[in-house]
């Protein structure tokens, strides 16, 4: 007889008990991991951690990113840019769903601080913070240049060497500062801007020697950069070798190719100016002797044409008496004119006097008045012997001058039916008869048509 083996026992999870088993699987089994991907849905809430999906053509992840791990990346990450992450898987058990927390992220293909200032470089630059129209003219012969560098390295020396050969007695100030490293951006900024709150420095050259990406991060950083664009002293940037190009070139007034050009460019040659100097003042010493020769020669002439005093009083007591003769004279000429002014005006006043004015205005109103009455006497003769014509018409056609001739109109009463004929009333009817003058109303007693009687 074969015994058939018990049934397993069967064991029944919770939820919390089934998504605790599957976390601590997924922690254990995948302590840490790289993946690559392309970021979507990035967001950045009130927190500062990063929430993003990473995905590619056959799958997603969800992604998240806290602020401590975060705040350390040189570039901003963005939807669409793919990336290599690394990481710890884990559930987020309100939700039941797993995710990647992130501890590294870099993009892929390009290095983090390349893209950084490619980033960094495109925002400054639609700020304007690039503009030539911000570029400040460097200072001729400054009197205090200021060095933003190393204390300890060779860019400092090189720097003073070069404006000592140039100028031996230019005053140099150096304003200490960490050109890499951990707070270096910082230093620098507030070096610059304490520069420009003593305002002592006539231009400021920012200088260090060449290095990698890495080196050179300070400034290529938005701190280092808002601080040059804010300074009101010129700003010379000298980082790196001649093929290094940085965030401070683009955004400093000039840019020279080295710390030593830096210093060239800002430090005229004292030999030369001296130079200059002298052939000026030769210049303007000869320039000088010419005008003392020019002014004693002309001196000379005026001298030769001087008169005696009272010869010259007795020429002006002459030039005064023919003035004199010649004002009376004018004066005279001018009563004249005036004279004949007035009386022209004299003259058109009394024309233009309103007792004149209503002289003629008065013969001109009877003129008019007589010119009205022979016209008005004139129409109504014409409109009289024009109307006449019609009237008589008119009296012909009028059924009264009928009835003056001894004619008379007959109508029935009370309807006033106008009679034509006898055969259109009854005996006995009453009529009403109009004459000339009045009107008559009669009883009809008999009637007669064509000597017929009471027809």
């Amino acid at each position: 007889m074969q015994i058939e083996p018990s049934p397993p026992e069967r064991r029944i999870f919770s939820v919390t008990e089934l998504t605790e088993a599957i976390k601590s699987l997924l922690e254990s089994r995948y302590p840490f991991v790289w993946v690559a991907g392309e970021i979507s849905n990035f967001r950045i809430p009130a927190s500062g951690h990063f929430y993003f999906t990473l995905k590619d053509p056959g799958a997603q992840i969800n992604a998240v990113m806290f602020r401590g791990q975060n705040r350390v990346l040189k570039f901003e990450p963005e939807d669409g840019m793919s990336v290599i992450a690394m990481g710890r898987l884990s559930v987020y058990e309100a939700r039941g769903i797993y995710q990647i927390i992130l501890e590294y992220l870099e993009p892929e293909g390009v290095g983090a601080l390349q893209l950084a200032f490619e980033q960094l470089k495109a925002r400054l630059e639609s700020e304007g913070l690039f503009s030539e129209k911000h570029k400040a003219p460097l200072p001729f012969l400054p009197q205090l240049i200021a060095v933003v560098t190393s204390p300890t390295g060779a860019v400092i020396q090189d720097i003073i060497k070069v404006v000592y050969r140039r100028y031996p007695n230019m005053a140099v100030q150096i304003a200490p500062v960490s050109v890499q490293g951990e707070g270096a951006p910082e230093k620098i900024a507030t070096a610059i801007d304490q520069l420009n709150q003593t305002e002592e420095a006539d231009v400021i050259i920012l200088a260090r020697g060449g290095g990698s990406l890495e080196d050179l991060y300070a400034f290529n950083s938005e701190v280092v950069a808002r601080a040059i664009f804010a300074s009101r002293i010129p700003v010379v940037s000298a980082v790196g070798h001649e093929t290094d190009v940085t965030i401070a070139d683009f955004v400093a007034d000039v840019r020279a190719p080295t710390p030593s050009a830096a210093a060239e460019l800002v430090v005229p040659m004292k030999d030369e100016l001296t130079g200059r100097i002298a052939g000026v003042r030769a210049s303007l010493g000869s320039a000088i002797c010419g005008r003392f020769r020019l002014l004693r020669e002309r001196n000379r002439h005026i001298s030769a044409r001087l008169v005696h005093p009272r010869r010259q009083v007795g020429d002006c007591r002459l030039r005064l008496d023919d003035a004199s003769g010649r004002v009376v004279r004018g004066a005279l000429r001018h009563i004249a004119k005036r004279v004949d002014q007035l009386g022209g005006v004299r003259k058109r006043l009394l024309t233009g006097s309103p007792q004149s004015v209503v002289s003629r205005l008065k013969l001109l109103l009877e003129h008019n008045h007589k010119n009205i009455l022979s016209e008005m006497q004139f129409m109504l003769k014409t409109k009289k012997s024009t109307l006449l014509a019609p009237v008589g018409r008119l009296n012909a056609l009028n059924p009264f001058a009928i009835l003056e001739r001894g004619y008379s109109i007959t109508r029935i009463l009370p309807n006033y039916t106008l009679v034509k004929d006898a055969r259109q009333i009854g005996l006995g009817e009453k009529v009403e008869v109009t004459l000339w003058r009045g009107t008559l109303q009669c009883q009809v007693e008999r009637k007669k048509d064509y000597g017929q009687t009471d027809i």
